[in-house]
């Protein structure tokens, strides 16, 4: 039931060195069953909810870059058997240029075998983790396309209330509460359905406490979902003629970093809006260190992706994030010519700051 794994003090050793390949407890990741039960954690109240039967279906996409086995056929595991098949189209891996053998021939043998469709797809090339995904989305034939990381656990009664939200309002995106998977001794522990996305001035991506005012929105029904302004972005469902009327990912960005927050800002400034699904919950490895390469390095990419986030999308108040972060020169407008700026710009500043800032916050910074 999601128990912790702790490691004999004579394998500590080789534990530690194992840890290094993944930046986590890879010894431990192993030693789990694939299909490992895991703790209801839902609030009680959700345990009763009754969903429409005729829900969108969903190709869930996954992408991997030299993902550990384990950890990657838990997640695809926890998917097929935590969700009603009628609602799962497929499962799509999208293998951005692995080079470990096992995520070759030996994984699309084993695939083949599961309940539900597996479709595998390889990057020619290392493209990172947003070039994926848009790839993956391509290939999907799904209603609602549902993005998981590949070291996640899906609980019981996880895609449903995902489902149910977006089929009252296609323009909702929604996430579920993101649980943490200890990346020592992989023990499963619950999210708090008390904090929502938010970010600093840095383009950071921050978690905060559930202002008041929403908590009143919601008569304090802690079941309905949560309006949140940001989201982590790992793990989130979207209706697919959304997805593509708001211009799906920027494809300009490189690797990963500052996509969360770009696909944040459009939705809700194109019309949308994000909410995270309180009766949603999947669980995620979350790792102190990353074990990938950037090429440039980690920072330029991230601060080139923040850069163009900046441009594009925050008009007068990225002038916050050139003062917070002064190294960060502006990328100039050459690199919004190839977007269409849509006309909700006002939307999402006006949620954000009620909901985050106090009135004054302009004058206070």
């Amino acid at each position: 039931m999601g128990k912790a794994v702790l490691i004999p003090k004579d394998d500590q050793e080789k534990m530690k060195e194992l840890f290094k390949i993944n930046q986590f407890n890879l010894m431990a990741s192993d030693l789990i069953a694939l299909n490992r039960s895991l703790p209801d954690v839902r609030l009680e109240g959700c345990k009763t909810k009754v969903y429409p039967d005729e829900l969108p279906n969903t190709s869930v996409v996954i992408v991997f870059h030299n993902e550990a086995w384990s950890t990657l056929l838990r997640t695809v595991y926890s998917v097929i058997n935590r969700s009603p098949h009628y609602l799962l189209s497929e499962v799509i891996l999208v293998d951005d240029a692995s080079e470990r053998d096992f995520l070759k021939l030996t994984l699309e043998n084993y695939v083949k075998n599961l309940e539900v469709p597996v479709k595998i797809i390889r990057m020619e090339e290392r493209s990172g983790l947003i070039r994926a995904r848009l790839r993956g989305a391509a290939a999907s034939k799904g209603q609602v396309i549902t993005f998981l990381d590949a070291h996640c656990e899906c609980t019981l009664g996880w895609l449903e209330p995902l489902l149910a939200r977006i089929k009252e309002d296609r323009k909702t995106v929604v996430c579920p509460i993101i649980d943490v998977i200890s990346d020592d001794t992989f023990e499963y522990m619950a999210g708090s359905d008390m904090t929502y996305g938010g970010f600093n001035w840095k383009l950071n991506f921050r978690w905060y406490p559930v202002p008041q005012r929403e908590m009143d929105r919601r008569k304090g029904d802690r079941t309905l979902p949560v309006r949140t302004p940001t989201m982590a972005g790992g793990l989130f469902s979207i209706d697919r003629n959304y997805f593509e009327e708001i211009g799906t990912y920027d494809a300009g960005m490189d690797i990963w970093g500052g996509e969360n927050l770009e696909m944040s800002f459009r939705i809700w400034q194109c019309g949308g809006s994000l909410e995270i699904v309180t009766c949603s919950h999947v669980g995620h490895v979350f790792r102190k260190a990353t074990p990938y390469t950037f090429p440039g390095g980690t920072g330029h990419v991230i601060n080139k992706n923040n850069r163009r986030l900046a441009e594009v999308w925050m008009d007068e108040f990225k002038d916050f994030f050139y003062i917070i972060s002064p190294g960060k020169l502006s990328l100039g407008r050459e690199i919004i010519s190839d977007f269409i700026i849509f006309i909700y710009f006002s939307k999402f500043y006006v949620f954000f700051i009620k909901h985050f800032f106090s009135k004054d916050f302009k004058e206070k910074f």
